[in-house]
């Protein structure tokens, strides 16, 4: 061997132990840097021309497995749906409250049924009345409250949106300007690892946040589409646009989540962004639903039991809930019972009227006020109004007539004494006249004697067959459809608000558990991508050791090849 193929291979041994001194170095300064990954100096052998060969640097390389990294990337999306999911469902179960506590749905309710059912028994007391209402006020508000947290989460879950859709944005310009200077280092031969790095670090936190899928080229460039195959990035980024919700209500319409124009809304399966969109759209929606059928079965079961009876002294004047309009079909039967009475129950003018035969609600409406006692109107509003002339009388109706095609009771169908007002739990509310005036809650019914006449008893203080069949529809079983998930049952009104609270707090677990699960998973991968491609310190110090020793070596050799050429250049001398 020459001295000259021997220092070229001194030489070369030299570069590539610095080399991989360096990038050891490099290695063990990033330890701590998020998303950082073990680099390597790729050696290769070089030809010396004359049969020996030496040792040089083919470049810098990763260690990352492509595959686990596509793993772990697709991870994240499942990991950001149920992180989101759950926390969204864990806050609604908190507002929603515990079943043993005594603001839930089930104990507000439970107490009103023992308040009504000490009215039962005391149907002429003013206490008792009072404290009735109050409880049915409580078991409103407390669905109303319930129904406005749904909402609340709903809006907060469309804002969180409109800042996902913005924070994704971001990452495809943070990917995008990561591409460019990959391609570019490639292009020039230089290392690339570095930002390669930080490009997986940028995918993994995309896929947080929406489903993806990606590919990278050849020449080092990543494109990314949506998991529904909607280009995302390429060579531009393909911006997401959302406008959120102004207000956020039960019937409130979002806008779409667009990309390049096209609405992507229920593509987006996965990420934060699609655990918050099936959290506003699908999961508290259900919510509500249950809330409305708990407030709506309550309310037509107490307004149809309230609108047979009448209060004790009966009210100057019953003002309908319901919009009519006189040509209105009546569709009406049965016998409608008519009374103008004073304030101690004495009948001042009874009328009975056969209701099938009035064509038009108009026509019952022109019979009623054919009294001599009385004046019925439709006011302005559509509203049915009864009112006794002498501000001393009140009005009373009983009977077994009904109208409308779906049968209800003559007082029921105009809502004439309605004990409930509003469409669902969101507006649910004692109506005015009873909670202004508790004295208005109708206990008793109105004399159904057939001898009924002036100057007969009309009302009796201490009836309270109302009174007793309110008690009774809260200790009977009532029929509630299929609502939000929840199937159709027959219960109490406290068992279907507890189904309500234990579905909440199923529906919580679950997604705490999905959670856990994927968290795990995901944690698994990550364990799995540092034992592969993380940095040990201890190996890379032991390797820088190493190279070190070698380097010593080489310029061991460097140094006697370089005496053994000045002992050569002297002997020519």
């Amino acid at each position: 061997m020459s001295l000259r193929v021997a220092g070229s291979i001194a030489t070369s041994a030299l570069r590539t132990n610095e080399v991989g001194m360096a990038v050891a170095s490099a290695n063990v300064a990033n330890a701590g840097t998020e998303g950082y990954t073990r680099k390597t100096a790729k050696a290769t052998t070089s030809d010396t021309a004359v049969g020996f060969t030496g040792v040089d640097v083919a470049g810098i390389g990763g260690t990352v497995d492509r595959y686990l990294l596509k793993s772990l990337v697709s991870a994240q999306s499942g990991l950001g749906l149920s992180r989101t999911v759950g926390d969204y469902l864990d806050r609604f179960q908190e507002r929603l409250g515990a079943t043993t506590s005594a603001s839930s749905l089930g104990s507000v309710i439970d107490t009103l049924g023992e308040t009504l059912a000490t009215l039962a028994t005391s149907p002429e007391s003013g206490s008792a009345k009072a404290a009735a209402v109050d409880d049915l006020t409580a078991v409103a508000e407390t669905l109303r409250s319930t129904s406005k947290a749904v909402q609340e989460l709903r809006g907060e879950a469309d804002r969180a949106i409109a800042d996902t859709v913005t924070r994704i944005n971001g990452t495809l310009d943070t990917l995008k300007d990561l591409n460019d200077r990959i391609q570019t280092g490639k292009a020039l031969g230089q290392d690339t690892g570095d930002l390669e790095d930080q490009r997986n670090t940028a995918l993994k936190s995309l896929a947080g946040d929406i489903d993806i899928r990606y590919q990278t080229d050849a020449n080092g460039m990543v494109r990314i589409s949506t998991s529904s195959g909607t280009s995302l990035l390429d060579s531009a980024v393909h911006r997401l646009s959302y406008t959120p919700a102004t207000t956020v209500g039960a019937g409130t319409g979002f806008g779409p989540i667009t990309i390049d124009g096209k609405d992507v809304t229920g593509s987006v399966a996965s990420g934060t962004l699609g655990g918050l969109i099936q959290v506003r759209d699908t999961d508290l929606p259900a919510q509500q639903a249950r809330l409305d059928e708990l407030a709506l079965t309550l309310k037509d079961t107490l307004n149809a039991l309230h609108n047979q009876g009448t209060a004790f002294p009966p009210p100057n004047a019953l003002t309908g809930t319901a919009t009519v309009a006189g040509t209105d079909a009546l569709n009406g039967g049965g016998t409608l019972r008519v009374a103008v009475a004073s304030a101690d129950g004495t009948a001042v003018e009874v009328l009975d009227l056969d209701l099938s035969a009035y064509a038009t609600v108009q026509d019952a409406v022109d019979a009623i006020d054919a009294m001599d006692s009385l004046s019925a109107h439709i006011d302005a509003q559509g509203r049915l109004v009864i009112q006794a002339d002498d501000s001393a009388n009140g009005v009373a109706l009983g009977g077994d007539g009904t109208a409308g095609a779906d049968g209800q009771g003559f007082s029921a169908r105009f809502g004439l004494n309605d004990l409930l007002t509003g469409t669902g739990a969101a507006d649910l509310r004692v109506s005015d006249a009873i909670a202004q005036d508790s004295g208005r809650l109708a206990t008793g019914a109105l004399s159904t004697a057939a001898t009924l006449a002036v100057g007969g008893s009309a009302l009796a203080a201490g009836e309270g067959s109302v009174a007793q069949a309110l008690k009774t529809a809260f200790s009977g079983a009532q029929s509630f459809d299929t609502a939000g998930g929840l199937s159709g049952r027959t219960g109490t009104f406290s068992q279907y608000a507890g189904a309500i609270i234990q579905g909440a707090a199923t529906a919580a677990a679950r997604a705490a558990t999905a959670h856990e699960d994927q968290e795990s998973y995901a944690s698994g991968l990550e364990s799995t991508m540092a034992s592969q491609s993380g940095v040990n310190v201890n190996e890379e110090t032991a390797a820088i050791s190493n190279l070190q020793s070698a380097y010593q070596a080489a310029a061991a050799v460097m140094k006697a090849v370089q005496e053994m050429f000045d002992t050569a250049l002297n002997m020519v001398r």
